[in-house]
């Protein structure tokens, strides 16, 4: 499975240069990552709350043309595997108009107790993130 959202560049969003910031990118990673997770029932705060956190560990984006504002984005966000304490993302990025590709990357996810110790990811955590790369 593969979530798409769109994502308009907001002036906030650009340099002095007119293009978009380079962490914007990341930035619209997650929330690409939310939504697909979401959309198959594993929500962030819910599981922050049980004592489940998955923050990222690696991240890699390769920029393949510049953004700019008012430009319309789609943010392709789909699973790359998951293991017993990890879990890797994949993201694509197109200019929604021409349907070129924009930017493309990943970001890996260690699972962590609030202690900050790596843990094993939950059973169920794992069938759902599963459930999220075969639908």
């Amino acid at each position: 499975m593969k979530k798409i959202v769109p994502i308009r560049v907001i002036y906030a969003d650009t340099d002095a240069m007119g293009i978009v910031y380079h962490t914007n990118y990341i930035r619209w990673f997650e929330i690409g990552r939310t939504e697909l997770l979401r959309e198959v029932g594993l929500v962030y705060a819910e599981w922050g709350g049980r004592g489940y956190h998955l923050p990222v560990i690696e991240a890699y984006c390769h920029y393949l043309q510049a953004a700019r504002y008012d430009q319309v984005l789609l943010i392709e966000a789909g699973l790359g595997h998951v293991n017993r304490a990890t879990v890797k993302f994949v993201y694509t990025i197109w200019d929604e108009a021409h349907k070129k590709e924009m930017a493309e990357g990943y970001t890996v996810h260690a699972c962590i107790n609030p202690q900050g110790k790596v843990i094993r990811l939950p059973w169920e955590m794992i069938e759902i993130i599963k459930r999220a790369g075969q639908e």
